[in-house]
């Protein structure tokens, strides 16, 4: 019955990915094991700098066939022969991808990747606990450094952390300028890691609901699913900080030596179909660039779509960085500020 369907999997097969944690809707991944057979058992990791080391450990070993890098990261992945190049003739609904979201300056002609979200970067916070209106990278320092001290939380991604002050003093959120990166490790070690009581990517899935942190730097999708589970929406404000912020985009790629590469193309293929895209972009809260799903998103009211969909003057704000010569250093500034913050 699955030959007759075209599925190279089957009943008892697994497909292996390793991704950001609760990044898909289970129920399309069960529709997906419904469909074509493979039951799909997901892994996850905090950073891109985690996943890559342990693909790069494995040297070809992991047993994983889908990783969900961020594009910045996607050049230096294919050059150390993390990732195989994809068959585009087993992804007939890449043509529903829009063309905004292919053909990026990291990955021309989608050779090893396809967009699976994009988003930005910001923070949220109790407004029981900080009662003053924060709208800026700076009132968020501030406001961790006071208020929310002991109670403050960052994504565990050193990119993100360096990118704060960058944004606040209008540099390049990936500056590789020394005097720039020595405020940047002065001023996270000595003067924010004091208030830091967690480095946490997903603060969505636990720390917003249960209310265990006061202020709380994440990702636009994750902060929406947070509110949304949380019994107290309106204690909660979501703040997309100026003047500047970050514009990234995550996608579908398969690893190089994947056991089951014709069944990670069906996989990569499916969620690229609108009606399993907008299930998607409900329960993640990012957009997926499939053609369609901003206007059907807005169609069926989904709760906080502001937050999936910034405006055009937000979107004005973003932009995305570059992996170059200063991530070694950002990475060891994040490392001893982990130390000096005992997080």
């Amino acid at each position: 019955m699955l030959a007759s369907c075209g599925s190279s999997g089957s009943s008892g097969s697994k497909l292996r990915a390793y991704s950001w944690s609760a990044y898909d809707d289970p129920k399309v991944l069960s529709a997906f094991t419904k469909k074509y057979g493979p039951k799909v058992v997901v892994d996850s990791y905090s950073s891109n700098e985690e996943m890559i080391a342990k693909l790069v450990a494995a040297k070809g070993t992991s047993g994983y066939d889908i990783v969900i890098p961020t594009g910045v990261f996607v050049p230096q992945m294919a050059a150390n022969g993390l990732l195989q190049e994809l068959d585009h003739s087993k992804l007939p609904n890449l043509a529903n991808l829009g063309k905004g979201y292919q053909n990026q300056e990291w990955d021309r002609g989608n050779k090893y990747t396809v967009t699976k979200y994009w988003g930005t970067t910001g923070f949220v916070y109790d407004t029981r606990v900080i009662k003053r209106d924060l709208k800026t990278w700076d009132d968020f320092f501030d406001a961790a450094m006071h208020e929310a001290s002991g109670k403050t939380s960052l994504v565990d991604d050193p990119g993100e952390i360096c990118a704060m002050l960058c944004f606040a003093r209008g540099w390049h959120q990936s500056t590789t300028d020394k005097a720039q990166l020595d405020q940047i490790e002065s001023f996270l070690i000595d003067k924010l890691a004091p208030h830091i009581a967690a480095f946490d990517s997903s603060p969505g899935s636990s720390a917003i609901p249960q209310g265990t942190h006061a202020l709380m730097h994440c990702w636009n999708g994750d902060a929406r699913r947070g509110i949304l589970a949380s019994s107290e929406q309106d204690r909660w404000k979501w703040v997309l900080p100026g003047p500047k912020t970050n514009l990234w985009m995550d996608n579908w790629a398969i690893v190089k030596g994947s056991p089951n590469a014709d069944a990670a193309h069906e996989l990569i293929d499916y969620v690229l179909d609108p009606a399993v895209a907008i299930k998607q972009v409900e329960f993640v809260g990012y957009g997926t660039g499939v053609n369609g799903t901003e206007e059907e998103a807005k169609r069926l009211k989904l709760e906080l779509i502001d937050m999936i969909s910034p405006s055009a003057e937000q979107l004005a704000t973003m932009y995305t960085g570059v992996i170059n010569k200063g991530q070694e250093r950002r990475m060891a500034i994040v490392n001893r500020m982990k130390a000096e913050a005992g997080a």
